[in-house]
């Protein structure tokens, strides 16, 4: 991917998201019809205290020289969150990377080790999974290979929950906010892609993704939203044991760099939980073994 263009069209399409009004600007009764939608250049270069021509250069991408403090401020004027505050550091890092300098590259098939492997494994009472920030399932207990069968099971490998969700003909189903997953693992991708532009499996996912998954992952590809998958609630409808909603929550792996540990629960005594007892005591004596290809 090229960084220049990757910064032109992140800020690109953040200012034209924000109004005058929302950045605090009063309309001038002089300015006339406005041609673009959300701010102009020059309101961006106004509010982050830096002149228009500079400001124009760093929105076609000419990232040199911009500090963490031009950069907080042009934050602040597009009302960036955190997740978004974070992207465009990511970007201006790579762009302003020591030419021909090594790249680092995150190895195309991270291993998960026997140790943690074995953690997960023994974790009961909740479903327990290991992914990588490509979104691919490497391991998982018992109870998470049974709730996310679908994806496991999906024929590609390694197991992707991107993949699932464009690629496989029951996605729709499994995922009843299919729409709103589609846009979770878009973002999710988006925000890797500006932490590890030298990733070459994350840049053959996203080129598959991009042929294959037509316009339903162009569309939201080129819309450069980025997002923190951190904690949330998502439903879904088992094959098995039909609805069920869950919450998750996502911890990074410290001393696996990449890798984050997901852990889905239920409210105790909620219909859901008899759910998901159900399907515990359906799979109670299946085999745990991990995905192929991780």
């Amino acid at each position: 991917m090229d960084r220049r263009t990757e910064i032109r069209e992140f800020l690109t399409t953040r200012r034209a998201r924000v109004t005058p009004e929302q950045a605090g600007l009063t309309p001038s009764p002089f300015s006339g019809t406005r041609r673009v939608p959300g701010l102009r250049r020059e309101e961006v270069a106004q509010l982050s205290g830096v002149s228009v021509p500079y400001y124009t250069r760093l929105e076609r991408g000419d990232a040199r020289g911009a500090t963490d403090a031009v950069l907080d401020a042009i934050a602040r004027a597009l009302l960036l969150d955190d997740a978004e505050r974070a992207h465009l550091f990511d970007l201006v890092r790579a762009a302003n990377a020591a030419a021909g300098a090594a790249a680092p590259c995150r190895p195309a098939r991270q291993p998960v080790r026997p140790g943690l492997r074995n953690l997960v494994e023994t974790i009961s009472g909740v479903a327990a999974y290991i992914r990588n920030a490509r979104l691919d399932l490497l391991a998982g207990n018992t109870l998470a290979r049974a709730l996310f069968a679908p994806v496991f099971d999906s024929p590609a490998r390694p197991a992707n929950a991107a993949r699932f969700t464009f690629l496989d003909p029951t996605a729709a189903a499994f995922y009843p906010d299919w729409q709103a997953v589609a846009d979770q693992n878009v973002a999710t991708l988006r925000a890797e892609a500006g932490r590890s532009p030298h990733d070459k499996a994350l840049s053959d996912l996203i080129g598959e993704l991009s042929i294959r998954g037509g316009d339903a992952f162009r569309r939201r590809w080129a819309r450069h939203d980025v997002r923190h998958h951190r904690n949330g609630a998502k439903r879904i409808h088992h094959p098995l044991v039909g609805d069920l909603t869950f919450t998750y929550e996502t911890t990074r792996l410290t001393a696996d760099d990449g890798l984050r540990l997901i852990l889905c629960t239920v409210p105790p005594g909620s219909r859901d939980a008899e759910t998901l007892d159900l399907l515990a005591g359906w799979n109670a004596s299946a085999p745990t073994t991990s995905p192929s290809g991780s």
